[in-house]
């Protein structure tokens, strides 16, 4: 469906990005027309968890080129993204600054916007813990969200001390009338437009990086014992990835070798046998660190990535399963773990 210009949805994403540039990025995914098609200036806690995500999606594909590039050609063919789900990196590290540890600096954000945590995911051949979080009024058309939370205490003391040096003038991208606003939208599921677009930057903020560039030392301390930890420290709380929810995984895996795109060279299936999952390799990110002498040096880091997930009905229940797993995870988190740096 064409979500009509005058949509509130259109409207929020309008007023903070443009008009032209609001319909386009709109027009790239499938939105579910309860969402999308409503009008006026009451924005409901669905539309403005649309709006956060197609946002999110948009920075996602300006660092990830390979992906832009396919959901392009997805355009060009007139089909539209199925924008399953995000996901995101934390840190649990006290002491970050004026950020809150770990996966709180995002789940402030994501439950007055009507996510709940579905289940928890063991990432342990991390050191991490994964959750996902699912949107309660309409959970299989909005993007899930996938926030790993990294266990720093189960590494070295000089790994959690690099750490610790790199995350400890991490800022909050919320004001306290930010927060007063998040409390509003979770109290009554919705704003009106006028708090809303000038909330909604804010909440794009949170998904970014929020400390200052890291010494390179300490980036080959993190390097040596977590990739995920290292990628952190470039990227911070950014989409480290973002999927699309697929027909037939195998179909789109041989397109896309064929046009000679760097694919994950297996398949990831879940242990309950519905869900496949695979990825482009992380487009290479350059990004700056502090040298030995104190002045920049620009290095070639992991960056982010583009995933595909096929998903299949639970027998039991009859509805699509949104489930994630472990095994999965843990493979496709290889997609940043290349020593490119």
């Amino acid at each position: 469906m064409q979500i009509p210009v005058a949509s509130t949805l259109a409207r929020l994403i309008g007023a903070v990005i443009g008009r032209d540039a609001a319909n386009a990025l709109i027009d790239l995914v499938d939105i579910d027309p309860a969402i999308g098609a409503g009008t006026g200036d009451q924005v409901r806690r669905a539309v403005m968890a649309q709006a956060l995500n197609l946002l999110l999606l948009e920075d996602l594909l300006a660092r990830a080129p390979t992906g832009a590039a396919y959901v392009a050609d997805l355009a060009a063919a007139g089909r539209r993204l199925v924008f399953d789900h995000g996901a995101v990196r934390t840190v649990g590290l006290s002491g970050m600054g004026a950020l809150p540890a770990g996966e709180v600096a995002l789940t402030r954000v994501l439950k007055p916007l009507g996510y709940a945590m579905a289940e928890t995911y063991p990432l342990d051949r991390l050191g991490m813990t994964g959750r996902s979080y699912t949107q309660l009024d309409y959970p299989e058309t909005l993007p899930q969200f996938f926030v790993s939370e990294l266990h720093v205490e189960r590494f070295s003391s000089k790994f959690q001390e690099a750490a610790r040096r790199v995350t400890a003038r991490s800022e909050d991208p919320l004001s306290s009338g930010d927060v007063a606003k998040l409390e509003i939208l979770a109290a009554t599921g919705g704003l009106g437009f006028e708090d809303a677009r000038t909330l909604l930057p804010r909440l794009v903020a949170c998904f970014g990086r929020q400390h200052v560039d890291a010494a390179w030392s300490d980036y080959e301390i993190l390097l040596s014992e977590s990739a995920e930890m290292a990628w952190i420290a470039t990227e911070g709380n950014a989409f480290n990835h973002a999927t699309d929810r697929v027909a037939s995984i195998g179909w789109v895996v041989a397109r896309e070798r064929g046009l000679g795109r760097p694919l994950k060279p297996t398949i990831e299936v879940s242990t309950n046998g519905r869900i496949w999952q695979t990825a482009f390799l992380a487009d290479p990110a350059q990004r700056t660190f502090i040298g030995p002498d104190g002045g920049l040096l620009a290095r070639e880091v992991p960056g982010s990535f583009f995933e595909f997930i096929q998903r299949e009905p639970d027998p039991d229940t009859g509805r699509l399963d949104l489930s994630f797993d472990s095994s999965n995870a843990q493979g496709i988190f290889k997609m940043t773990s290349a020593r490119q740096a």
